[in-house]
């Protein structure tokens, strides 16, 4: 199983910005990428995919207008950029990939990062 590596986590103020960035082998250009996150006591969930090779994209309805998603395949990396972090999205976030068509579930997706911290805290 091959493994992608996450950056850019930290500490933002609610209504502040970041952006993660997701490098490795892994990141195939013809896979998908997705991003997941994981808050205390609940469960992985999908936040942003790419779900096949036509660039359609799912986000979950909490962050819908807020994150994008995006990938860079020349320098072989997927980005999440977050922009009006709100005191619900504190999360280890995870970069996941994996051969289209996909959904955004944890099951679809079988090359995995160890995963970031982002805090949003006043």
């Amino acid at each position: 199983q091959e493994q992608l590596v996450e950056s850019g986590g930290g500490l933002v103020q609610p209504g502040g910005s970041l952006t993660l960035s997701c490098t490795g082998s892994a990141l195939k250009d013809y896979y998908v990428v997705g991003w997941f996150r994981q808050a205390p006591g609940k469960e992985r969930e999908g936040v942003a995919c790419f779900r096949n090779s036509a660039g359609t994209t799912y986000y979950t309805e909490s962050v819908k207008g807020r994150f994008s998603i995006s990938r860079d395949k020349e320098k072989k990396t997927a980005y999440l950029k977050m922009n009006n972090l709100q005191t619900e999205d504190p999360a280890v976030y995870y970069c996941a990939s994996d051969v289209p068509p996909t959904d955004c579930d944890v099951a679809d997706f079988s090359s995995w990062g160890q995963g970031i911290q982002v805090i949003v805290s006043s």
